[in-house]
């Protein structure tokens, strides 16, 4: 048995918070009698509704994605741009992106059917290290870098340290390759980082979530995450919680 709300997350529905103020609301209902109550638990067989549309049971599927330039990290897209769950065409189940990377950044994507997992590891005190490859116009001075690392204070506020290394730069170009590691969501949040010392992101990619990595796909390409994969992170995502 697993408690209503986990259910309704599971479902993709709502967030497990989100799935217990709908319980608490009389929005959801079991074999027909609507709950109000948190700490019922239900069964496979018990008929859940929400909004008096019955959920649909799904089992819990985990991707990882290698995310192409010029996709939307979106379900569906009003102007019909490709979208991520493009690439997972024939799957029965109703994934979507767990966080975002921008149209025209490339790189390491989750995707999932379980609200459960997807708002423990998108939550501001999960500190899963997210890795990114930037090239950069311009060749930053290191006091520039070292700002990054400290924490630069953009228009949402100042970030968190983060940990830069150049990796490589060409003088005659003027660009410059820099690896820097943050745990933050923001929105654009690492071409932001780079703008507020005065260099703009040329290109972008996401080269590492957690201990996941790119390895052995290609650009277009998916596979689906192990049980021993999304234990550990589900696991370090409540260890970074607790700090």
């Amino acid at each position: 048995m697993e408690r209503l709300q986990k259910v309704i997350a599971r479902a993709g529905i709502a967030s497990r918070r989100k799935a217990e103020e709908l319980i608490k609301e009389g929005r959801v209902k079991v074999n027909g009698k609507i709950i109000t109550e948190l700490g019922v638990k239900v069964t496979a067989s018990d008929r859940v509704e929400v909004n008096e549309i019955p959920i649909e049971r799904e089992e819990s599927v985990y991707f990882l994605l290698y995310k192409p330039r010029g996709v939307i990290s979106s379900v569906s897209d009003d102007k019909g741009r490709k979208v991520v769950t493009d690439f997972f065409a024939g799957l029965k189940e109703r994934i979507f992106p767990i966080g975002r990377l921008d149209y025209d950044t490339s790189g390491l994507l989750l995707l999932t059917n379980d609200g459960e997992f997807a708002n423990l590891l998108m939550h501001p005190r999960s500190e899963v290290e997210k890795v990114y490859v930037a090239k950069v116009k311009g060749v930053p001075l290191k006091e520039n870098l070292r700002k990054l690392e400290k924490g630069i204070r953009l228009e949402d506020g100042k970030t968190a340290p983060a940990k830069v290394k150049m990796l490589s730069f060409d003088k005659k170009k003027e660009t410059a390759i820099i690896e820097i590691s943050i745990h933050e969501g923001r929105n654009r949040q690492v071409r932001r980082m780079f703008e507020a010392i005065g260099h703009d992101v040329l290109k972008l990619k996401r080269e590492r979530y957690g201990f996941l990595t790119l390895n052995g796909l290609k650009a277009g390409e998916a596979r689906e995450l192990t049980p021993h994969e999304v234990k550990q992170l589900r696991a370090a995502a409540m260890e970074t919680g607790k700090k």
